[in-house]
């Protein structure tokens, strides 16, 4: 029987990062670590909970009710595995089940009944059961006399055993996370949940109101929630989607707090934050500064520009491309700010300099520079070595990304080259395991087919791996202009992407699912011009692959030896960077101050909401929102100090990417508000965390109830929550 989690509240932490002492509330903590962390001066701040009320591995903690959910994080909510995350979490199947003439984007969708639950298509409830270390059994499988190639190799091979002799059951899949550059390793087993559906998501005015154009910054007035189901068979086991399925009862769901939020309040996050990198070295946050991030930015807003025109008078299309749009806007202002942040933190000039204090103090002591003097040498040799190739690879990858179709066909045929081999010694992401998921996106994928999307995007790829430097040319690409002059190019690959896209049937449900169960040999006598393409590119995508490996071989040896100096260097607890697993932080309710002369405060209000509609996308005002304003009417929702509901408020939680639909709880573990983004200023905090700045945006839990239930009055999904 599930409960409502009615413990004491919650936890957590200080610690050091590698350059300088951690923050008071910096810190994505695994689970297992939890008790390290100093809980007395939490209870102090309003901590009701101990370490186990956070996380037991014998269940009934706050931590069996925070869930993955395909990327982001969620929580259940109710006994019959009601989820709420965030609206651009639940976007992607909000968006795949809309049409022109059923817009859910636009108008939202509610399920009154269970019958009329609508399946998320495509997405997946990973619930952790059970966290295991495996350091020894993963690094006695690594003989010192390892070249690199061989090291990685190695760390594949028994990490793909540990998870195939743990994954006995279905529905149970597992992954070995790697902490601390790969000094410790974590075996994580959870419960793949595939049957998912939506119960209510917001119209876009309310789920996404600001738009891009309030993306990461503050003062935001979003109502950023969606709720889901989980459903299983009757049995309790994992099944994909049936009418059959029962909804999942979960162990333990949260409670919902209507008492709000005052400035300082205790917080904590529980989520899966996906990746940082602070113990990242200079060398790889000079090819990030110089290199990727550049390039990143050029690529997203060659793709917005061309989604632009593909949408364009296009209604059909616009609501396809709705979920891929709103990514590629995510990612471009993410890596706007990112440099930004560099550039203002001196981010690498930083890293420089703390790695040559590194350096006085190993060779300060003989043994230490024995053992540890040539790693930050080696690093340096190891990205000059990677920064010859750069501009290939990075080409080489979105040139089959940017089209869905070449993507598909490079992965039929990988699939038939991988089929070859015995199930452990096939490259992850193409044993047994992953045929469900595979078949699933080679199903799903025609749902948002766009053909002039892709001819497009392929198109500007092709030109742009043309402009590559010599030595970096794709052999693959220039084989296609053989004997054109340049006056001919334009015209000639006009003729070749008509004749790839008219000729393939990659882009034909059927015919695609039936190639998926083809031999190399019977995709190579098809001469269908896309496979064909793939198949051209193979030699090279496998000589980057190689090049990656003996990367990762080397990094695996240095990376570890790099954070055990630093340990010895910086006494104290470290927590490792985010990986995708799931992590605990506190925090408290608070503003900031960006610049000199200016203050945020920590909460905005229904009156922000009125005061930035202009009447054009993305600042309309639903009309039932408007008049519940107007009315006054807003019940228990209301803050004291505001004279209204709040809509967003900040908390000094420390966020990423993958956090996005973690519950914010208050000391008595219930759900405060969701955490849907960070301000501007912290995008960079990936690299390095400044407190004073570094703020996670969060929706008010009471906007939440205020939506569904003075604006929209579903009452049916206010008796299913528990309020207190």
């Amino acid at each position: 029987m599930s409960k409502p989690f009615t413990f004491k509240i919650i936890v957590i932490f200080f610690c050091l990062i590698a350059a300088s002492i951690i923050s008071a509330d910096e810190g994505m903590w695994p689970l297992y670590d939890i008790e390290k962390l100093p809980f007395d001066s939490l209870h102090a701040r309003g901590l009701t909970l101990e370490p186990e009320d956070i996380y037991n591995p014998s269940g009934g903690s706050i931590s069996n009710a925070i869930i993955d959910i395909s990327g982001g994080s969620a929580s259940f909510v109710s006994a019959d595995g009601l989820i709420i995350t965030n609206h651009h979490i639940a976007f992607g199947a909000v968006q795949k089940s809309s049409t022109v003439d059923n817009n859910y984007i636009k108008d939202g969708f509610y399920a009154a009944t269970r019958a009329e639950e609508i399946q998320a298509i495509g997405f997946h409830v990973y619930i952790t059961l059970a966290i295991e270390d495996v350091t020894d059994r993963v690094l006695e499988s690594l003989d010192d006399d390892l070249d690199d190639l061989a090291r990685y190799e190695a760390l594949d091979l028994i990490t793909k055993e540990i998870v195939k002799e743990n994954e006995t059951e279905p529905g149970i899949k597992c992954k070995v996370a790697k902490m601390f550059g790969g000094s410790q390793f974590m075996l994580y087993t959870m419960f793949d949940i595939p049957d998912v559906r939506i119960v209510y998501a917001p119209p876009e005015n309310i789920g996404l109101y600001g738009g891009d154009i309030d993306n990461w910054m503050w003062p935001r007035h979003c109502g950023d929630f969606s709720f889901l189901r989980a459903y299983v068979a009757p049995d309790g086991s994992s099944a994909e989607y049936s009418e059959d399925n029962v909804p999942y009862q979960p162990e333990v769901y949260l409670p919902i707090s209507s008492a709000g939020v005052s400035e300082n309040d205790f917080t904590m996050m529980l989520g899966f934050p996906g990746r940082t990198k602070r113990y990242a070295s200079s060398f790889n946050i000079s090819q990030m500064q110089d290199f990727y991030y550049p390039r990143m930015i050029e690529f997203y807003e060659t793709a917005q520009e061309i989604m632009d025109k593909v949408a364009e008078d296009n209604p059909g299309a616009a609501i396809k491309l709705a979920s891929l749009k709103m990514g590629l806007q995510n990612g471009l202002k993410n890596n706007q700010a990112t440099l930004e942040g560099f550039r203002k933190s001196k981010l690498l000039a930083l890293k420089r300099e703390t790695e040559q204090q590194l350096t006085e103090f190993i060779k300060a002591n003989p043994e230490l520079d024995a053992e540890y003097g040539g790693v930050l040498p080696e690093l340096d040799s190891l990205y000059t070595e990677e920064f010859k190739v750069r501009d290939r690879g990075f080409i080489l990858g979105w040139l089959v990304y940017s089209s869905e179709q070449l993507r598909m066909a490079t992965s039929l045929y990988r699939w038939a080259i991988e089929r070859e081999k015995e199930d452990i010694d096939r490259d992850k992401g193409y044993q047994d395991r992953d045929t469900t998921n595979t078949l699933a996106w080679l199903q799903y994928a025609q749902i948002n087919l766009l053909p002039e999307l892709d001819r497009a995007m392929l198109e500007k790829m092709i030109k742009r791996a043309l402009k590559l430097p010599a030595g970096q040319k794709i052999e693959a690409v220039e084989k296609i202009f053989a004997g054109k002059a340049d006056w001919e190019k334009d015209r000639h690959l006009k003729s070749y992407i008509n004749r790839l896209f008219s000729q393939s049937n990659v882009g034909n449900l059927e015919k695609r699912l039936a190639m998926f169960r083809m031999s190399r040999e019977e995709l190579e006598n098809l001469n269908d011009p896309m496979i064909n393409l793939a198949i051209s590119l193979k030699p090279e995508r496998d000589t980057r692959e190689e090049e990656s490996k003996l990367f990762s071989g080397a990094h695996s040896r240095l990376a570890p030896k790099l954070m055990q100096v630093y340990r010895k260097w910086k006494e104290g607890n470290l927590y490792p960077d985010a990986n995708g697993t799931m992590r605990f932080n506190y925090g408290a309710v608070t503003g900031y101050s960006p610049r000199d002369g200016m203050t945020y405060d920590y909460l905005t209000s229904l009156t922000g909401i009125l005061e930035k509609e202009t009447g054009e996308d993305p600042f309309i005002v639903p009309e039932k929102l408007k008049a519940a304003i107007e009315s006054k009417d807003f019940g228990p929702y209301l803050d004291p100090t505001l004279g209204e509901v709040p809509v967003n408020f900040l908390s000094t939680n420390d966020g990423t990417g993958g956090n996005s639909g973690s519950s914010i709880l208050n000391g008595k573990g219930e759900i405060i508000g969701l955490e849907f983004d960070t301000n501007f200023e912290s995008v960079a905090a990936d690299y390095l965390c400044n407190e004073k700045v570094a703020r996670s945006i969060c929706v008010d839990i009471r906007y939440v109830l205020f939506i569904i239930d003075k604006v929209y009055h579903l009452d049916n999904l206010m008796k299913e929550l528990t309020i207190n």
